[in-house]
């Protein structure tokens, strides 16, 4: 029957999916619509429910990512990072209250220690491009590794957000464009990732510092905490729940965050230094005991924001985890009464969520053409509609995240 289901309303949509898959669940996750569900395609974005469905489970709904501060008796400061995505100018204010507060009057020198991850490349998928969405991840990565540069005719580069100072990195990346304001990823014209987010963190880390009234005397770049000789000073707990986190990665679709979350999944489950593998093997274990074996199978995920093509879904893969998902469906943006997820790649126009009237949908499309609106009009008008109550949201980062890929 469920065959027949799908044959007829393939025909049905042919105008809009030349190459596609389409499905629609109720609330108990039984299929009654659907085309092509057994079709493997590329998910872009989507795949962020998986991303969260497991992290959330692996976890805790109340995880707080830490930052550890150790001192040693020189007055050195080390910066030892365990992946926090929410490390932006206003949170690493209150982190330089905490260390006033704990004692610290100067720092001699700043070093960032990145031993807390291992990535042989940066996230699959992702593209050399200035854009935020194509920023580097690393153990301590602060305002989600871009600049706010703010230039003017004559060339005076300066910050372009209030709380943020103006650093050196913005100059240095700021040097060749043209007048305007712009946002940046901090390797947008080349880098080491290691060394450029070291050079970013403590250059923030120091004008911020400075600012509250610790002097820091030199930046030291990169360099791991010593066996001995230095004592953990403070250790910083995020101010953001996961679960405040994955509402911001899914509604404002943070490659950043969710490639964070991804990563520290893996080290939760098999120890650091976190790796994408450790982080591919974890979020597929827990993916397999919530839906089964077979369907876990059917969600192939190298990396957590849905940025490489390698990543594959099938229809029917996904319905099975928005139904183990629907719970948390708050989390997701409200779009012409549904709760949705976008994704989006060039000739990728996906689209998975919960419909007004309460059933799980998820639409693939693996085309040129962007018909996924269309889509999801003709399934809301078949399915009938009762609009769900509308979610808070806690933080806006759109400014910071660049454009959704």
């Amino acid at each position: 029957m469920e065959r027949q289901v799908g044959y007829a309303t393939c025909r049905s949509i042919a105008d809009l999916s030349a190459q596609g898959a389409y499905g629609v669940a109720d609330p108990g996750g039984q299929i009654v619509d659907s085309c092509n569900v057994d079709r493997s395609l590329v998910p872009a974005s989507v795949l962020k429910i998986a991303t969260v469905s497991a992290a959330l489970a692996i976890l805790g709904p109340d995880h707080r990512f830490r930052t550890e501060f150790y001192l040693d008796d020189r007055d050195n400061l080390y910066l030892k990072g365990f992946g926090d995505p929410t490390l932006v100018s206003e949170e690493i204010i209150a982190i330089g209250e905490q260390l006033r507060l704990k004692g610290l009057r100067r720092v001699q020198t700043l070093y960032v220690d990145p031993s807390a991850f291992a990535l042989t490349t940066q996230v699959p998928g992702q593209e050399d491009s200035d854009n935020p969405y194509d920023a580097p991840v690393g153990p301590l990565s602060v305002n989600f590794n871009s600049v706010p540069i703010d230039k003017d005719a004559a060339g005076r580069i300066v910050s372009g957000e209030a709380l943020t100072p103006t650093l050196p990195i913005m100059i240095e990346l700021g040097q060749r464009r043209p007048a305007g304001r712009f946002r940046v990823n901090i390797c947008a014209q080349g880098c080491n990732p290691d060394v450029r987010m070291a050079q970013h963190a403590g250059e923030l880390f120091r004008a911020l510092l400075q600012q509250g009234g610790t002097p820091v005397a030199a930046l030291g770049g990169v360099r791991s905490v010593p066996a001995q000789g230095a004592r953990l000073f403070y250790t910083h707990q995020s101010r953001q729940t996961l679960t405040e986190v994955s509402r911001s990665t899914l509604q404002y679709s943070s490659n950043f965050m969710a490639n964070l979350m991804f990563l520290a999944c893996g080290a939760k489950e098999f120890g650091y230094p976190a790796t994408w593998k450790k982080a591919e093997q974890a979020v597929h274990r827990e993916l397999a005991s919530q839906l089964g074996e077979a369907t876990a199978d059917a969600i192939v995920q190298v990396e957590g924001a849905g940025l490489s093509r390698d990543n594959r879904v099938t229809a029917r893969a996904m319905l099975q985890l928005l139904t183990r998902f629907r719970p948390q469906l708050e989390l997701l943006k409200k779009e012409r009464g549904a709760a949705v997820k976008t994704g989006t790649l060039t000739g990728v126009y996906n689209l998975a969520g919960y419909l007004p009237g309460g059933q799980a949908f998820v639409v693939l499309l693996n085309q040129q053409v962007n018909n996924r609106a269309a889509v999801l009009d003709r399934l809301s008008r078949q399915f009938g509609a009762s609009s769900p109550a509308p979610s808070r949201q806690t933080v806006s980062v759109r400014s910071r995240l660049g454009t959704e890929k």
